[in-house]
């Protein structure tokens, strides 16, 4: 098999988007998902957005989420977050393997993903692949299809000092707002009264 031939360029701007959310913190809500009820703040979990690979190994980029607990439901819920509903990995990268995907078999996305120095095995980006719903967004960069959400980060990225990252409320707008779309098993209000809920 033919090694892919990725260029440089596109790596790098894979690299320096996601690098970028190292460190972010996500801490708000509004309200709570499942009741409409107020919140408190609960505690601060650390979060694997993606992993990174090099020519000395993988390299985790975390962030750090919110936790709220309802003061109605008494429910603990996640802060806005760049994660898709029952994903564990950042959006960004989900985007990534979707896109990959609707060009190529998963194992030659996987493979391409590895060249961009991204770890996602091919199980992974199939099931994510297969789970899609709607249409995510892509540009053509150096020939290749990437997400919006990568070239939203990358952009926000260059503006960083050394060593910077990107702030919460940025991360989510580049990303798409992923976690707005989640819903709770029951839904116990309309879709129009939680988007108000989460404004």
């Amino acid at each position: 098999m033919r090694k892919p031939r990725i260029p440089p360029m596109l790596a790098d701007i894979i690299q320096a988007a996601l690098t970028a959310c190292d460190g972010t913190v996500f801490d708000s809500r509004g309200n709570c998902p499942l009741c409409g009820g107020a919140i408190s703040g609960y505690d601060t979990k650390k979060k694997q957005f993606a992993v990174l690979l090099d020519g000395k190994g993988r390299h985790p980029v975390h962030v750090f989420v919110k936790r709220f607990a309802c003061r109605e439901c008494k429910k603990v819920v996640f802060a806005d977050e760049p994660f898709y509903p029952g994903t564990r990995i950042g959006a960004p990268v989900v985007d990534l393997c979707i896109t990959f995907s609707a060009t190529m078999p998963f194992s030659r996305a996987a493979t391409y993903l590895a060249e961009a120095g991204v770890a996602v095995d091919r199980m992974s980006v199939r099931k994510f692949a297969l789970n899609r719903s709607g249409v995510i967004p892509t540009a053509d960069v150096f020939g290749v299809r990437l997400p919006i959400s990568i070239i939203s980060l990358s952009t926000l990225a260059a503006r960083l000092g050394e060593g910077g990252c990107i702030e919460g409320a940025e991360a989510l707008a580049a990303c798409g707002f992923p976690s707005a779309y989640r819903t709770p098993a029951v839904p116990l209000f309309s879709s129009k009264k939680r988007n108000e809920w989460d404004k």
